[in-house]
């Protein structure tokens, strides 16, 4: 169908169309960034013209420069392959967490924040949808399995910022809160970056006992009693407790934190989940499986690069040099877990047994 038109000047989806804006001016750049000079509280990030980039680029007409950033985030090949990337669990069902869903509601729970507080929402938005675009495939068990081949460690929010998202010239802003959103990484440099390091941890401790309650590994009655009496046993009611008490600690103090009694709820909360779903014997298992299977994928293809030359169009280094090195780090990393294991069992001859449980291919 090529849709409707009245006159021949203008096409409309349906033949009954009537929607409009009720007014010809449009809502320029400009006057949204002089929106938010005025609105936003007083230490929100602004945003200004391209934005402080590496490159510098010419400001878009109606996009903010954190606009921007949110959807080069959202069209990056590495967000992508979040949605084929563990969680919890490798390869998980259909109601489970992948690594995509998981960023999704991290930005769920940072625009939530952001916005009650008067802080940039674009750029809380693509700080969190871009924190783990560095994760390799299998989960955390990853940044195990490719440190010995890194200096100073593989670290999965240095890695996106650096690596994984480097060709998009996003903001240094945006970049910041990616590389910092880690708990053990220095304090981000925006208030916006500072929410996503909480988001994400309220994200993940909430989503993840969900998804483990619903494959039967743990009840909600089983949750510490300062959990239950405080943020109740849905992810509904967990979610609201935690934004709330964050919302609270912002209003009382002007800081990005939470309240104290509730986040001893959320340090509660992960710990039990740390002890009955992260670290159960199997969970261990799965890791050891992931870290062998990632490490012998690193070492075929620092020895053959030329079975990764697809990915490298400037080409790839010599076999067994430094160069090949970083590029097999960097192919294996941005790799999903399906694809990790067929690369395995198609180059490497791997035993299938050996194979991260879960993993159907």
């Amino acid at each position: 169908m090529h849709g409707h038109t009245s006159d021949g000047t203008i096409r409309f989806a349906h033949a009954d169309s009537w929607a409009g804006t009720g007014r010809l001016e449009l809502v320029s750049r400009d006057a949204r960034e002089a929106h938010e000079a005025e609105f936003l509280a007083p230490l929100a990030t602004r945003s200004f013209g391209a934005g402080n980039r590496t490159v510098a680029e010419e400001p878009d007409l109606f996009r903010t420069c954190f606009e921007r950033d949110r959807d080069r985030i959202l069209h990056a090949s590495s967000f992508r392959r979040l949605a084929g990337k563990t969680q919890v669990f490798v390869f998980p069902e259909d109601h489970q967490r992948t690594r995509l869903t998981h960023a999704l509601e991290v930005a769920q729970v940072a625009v939530s924040i952001a916005r009650a507080l008067g802080l940039n929402v674009a750029l809380a938005e693509a700080i969190a949808l871009g924190h783990d675009c560095g994760h390799g495939p299998g989960g955390h068990a990853s940044e195990d399995a490719l440190s010995p081949y890194i200096d100073g460690g593989y670290d999965h929010a240095v890695w996106g910022a650096d690596v994984a998202l480097s060709s998009l010239n996003l903001c240094h802003e945006t970049l910041d809160g990616i590389r910092n959103h880690s708990w053990s990484r220095p304090a981000p440099a925006t208030p916006e970056g500072e929410v996503v390091s909480w988001a994400d941890r309220i994200a993940y401790v909430c989503h993840d006992f969900e998804d483990a309650v619903s494959t039967g590994l743990v009840v909600a009655e089983h949750l510490p009693d300062e959990v239950r009496a405080r943020c109740g046993t849905t992810r509904g009611s967990q979610l609201r407790s935690f934004i709330t008490a964050m919302i609270e600690a912002a209003r009382h103090s002007g800081r990005i934190g939470m309240t104290a009694e509730t986040a001893g709820a959320l340090a509660a909360f992960r710990k039990f989940n740390y002890d009955n779903i992260y670290m159960r014997t199997e969970s261990r298992a799965q890791a050891k499986s992931v870290v062998d299977l990632l490490r012998a994928l690193v070492e075929h293809f620092h020895a053959q690069p030329q079975h990764m030359a697809v990915a490298f169009e400037q080409g790839v280094g010599p076999a067994n040099s430094a160069e090949a090195l970083r590029q097999a780090v960097t192919y294996v990393a941005g790799m999903t877990d399906r694809f990790a294991c067929r690369q395995a069992l198609q180059l490497l001859d791997y035993d299938r047994a050996r194979l991260p449980r879960g993993i159907d291919v």
